[in-house]
């Protein structure tokens, strides 16, 4: 039985990220403002998204289904139905996985595999078929979390660092793999073609284990917001996941962070040092950073990474912190929001080998 007087600290020991290829911001943009065009939501969303804070997103398909054009996987006759999108994503997602995976260090000495995805479904599970591409043994423990929006790169770092308190020699590759723009609607609705300019494909890989140095895995944060569950939705149709994104979040957040007891649960006793904001848009880090008062250059790296890639659910709170990572943060606190109104996130803080 394992001893747990000696549980080790959990430290994430390396970070790499990647995206896919195409870079599709502009010829989607481009494509609402046509359909807009001549409508008084035309004006609105012009301004809206010129304040989006993002210049760039990345998409596994190409330009011409970013512009919805004739003949394209968008526009090929009917809606694609959600098993041609879960065909893309069988097809995609450990590609892009795997491409994130090969900028780390050694995988050798791996005793443990968990994913993250809530972008699709696939049997056999990405997790075997990543682990089975990867050369990895066949007795590595592999756990999968699915479907619970952006918050779930926190669990997946979370899941990975109990492991290691539990296993000391453990080793721990945790992988967040998200194909967002695969469940693209056509719609003339203002606020749903607003949330779909936020999203993006990415994926990030992260080793964890109980030893050398890194960012140390604390203590969690979780809350739910009350009445609340209707503000973000993620639902399963016929033609893919119906993202529902309302714009009253934003409010909602800045309103519950500026509470006595939800900031000092996320603070703690002194202010963290360093921050790792899920930037699932500007008005979230906006809201963020008004409901705790943060100072202005706080959510940098979360800016930063909205800028360079847009929101691509689970994954992107790791591409903040590969962004921190060199600046070997005394103390932090990650944290991402989601389907509930949830909120989850975890300590962070540099130790040494």
């Amino acid at each position: 039985m394992t001893d747990h007087r000696a549980s080790p600290v959990p430290r994430i020991t390396a970070i790499s990220t990647a995206v896919p290829d195409c870079d599709v911001h502009s010829a989607y943009t481009d494509w609402v403002r046509g359909l807009l065009a001549g409508k008084r939501e035309a004006a609105l969303y012009a301004r809206m998204e010129a304040r989006s804070g993002i210049a760039h997103r990345y998409s596994v398909l190409d330009v011409a289904d970013a512009r919805m054009e004739p003949g394209s996987f968008y526009r090929n006759g009917d809606a694609p139905g959600t098993a041609s999108r879960m065909a893309h994503y069988a097809a995609h997602a450990p590609d892009l996985a795997i491409k994130a995976v090969a900028k780390l260090p050694s995988l050798d000495g791996v005793t443990h595999l968990v994913i993250a995805s809530c972008t699709g479904f696939m049997a056999p599970g990405l997790d075997q078929v990543i682990a089975r591409r990867l050369g990895l043994a066949s007795n590595v423990e592999r756990v999968s979390i699915g479907f619970m929006g952006c918050y779930a790169g926190v669990t997946l770092l979370r899941t990975a660092g109990h492991i290691v308190r539990s296993q000391p020699d453990a080793k721990v590759l945790a992988i967040a793999v998200e194909l967002c723009t695969l469940h693209l609607q056509e719609t003339d609705d203002l606020e749903r073609l607003l949330a779909m300019t936020q999203f993006a494909d990415g994926a990030a890989a992260a080793l964890v284990s109980g030893s050398g140095e890194g960012l140390a895995l604390g203590e969690g944060i979780s809350a739910t917001l009350e009445e609340s569950d209707d503000l973000i939705t993620w639902s399963v149709g016929d033609t893919g996941f119906a993202m529902h994104l309302s714009g009253a979040v934003p409010g909602r957040l800045a309103e519950a962070m500026d509470s006595d007891d939800l900031r000092a649960a996320i603070t703690g006793d002194a202010p963290p040092q360093s921050w790792a904001v899920h930037p699932g848009g500007k008005s979230i880090l906006d809201a963020v950073e008004r409901g705790l008062a943060l100072p202005a250059d706080a959510l940098d790296a979360s800016r930063s990474v909205l800028n360079d890639f847009g929101n691509m659910s689970s994954a992107t709170v790791i591409f903040v912190l590969e962004r921190l990572l060199s600046e070997r943060p005394e103390s932090g606190v990650a944290l991402a929001f989601g389907p509930g109104l949830a909120m989850e996130g975890v300590r962070y803080g540099w130790v040494d080998a």
